[in-house]
């Protein structure tokens, strides 16, 4: 590996911490805990055919099926989710955003996208310096 690989994923890694760092502390300044943000995410973004349960929430959040199930029981208490039975499986407990959630997401969302575009000049000099290429200086003259 050669110095600008090291340097490009420090870089890339950088910016990712810099995006969390910025993540946690509108989450937090919203009031909600950055893990409760992420799991409004996770049930927000949900592609599937079917809602999102507990189950895809410990899988996107990478915790445990039991820490998950804590997680929503707070979330359910706070009013941010609901949980229903499944209409064809009984036995599986759905989730769905509140009114509520939904309001405070699309707020955090909103700056959220807004950060992003900040970051994106530094995250593709970090990617083009992975694939070896050249990387355009930004304003302040770093590459």
């Amino acid at each position: 590996m050669s110095r600008s690989h090291y340097a490009a994923l420090a870089a890339f890694r950088y910016e990712l911490r810099r995006f969390l760092a910025f993540s946690e502390a509108a989450a937090t300044e919203a009031g909600l805990p950055p893990q409760q943000h992420q799991a409004l995410l996770t049930v927000a973004g949900h592609l599937g055919p079917e809602p999102p349960t507990v189950g895809h929430i410990a899988e996107r959040l990478l915790i445990a099926p039991h820490s998950a199930a804590e997680l929503v029981t707070r979330m359910v208490e706070a009013g941010l989710l609901t949980k229903s039975r499944g209409a064809q499986d009984r036995r599986r407990m759905e989730l769905a955003l509140t009114p509520e959630a939904e309001a405070l997401l699309r707020r955090l969302t909103a700056a959220h996208l807004e950060e992003l575009g900040s970051l994106e000049p530094a995250l593709v000099r970090a990617l083009a310096l992975a694939r070896g290429e050249a990387a355009e200086p930004d304003a302040s003259g770093r590459t």
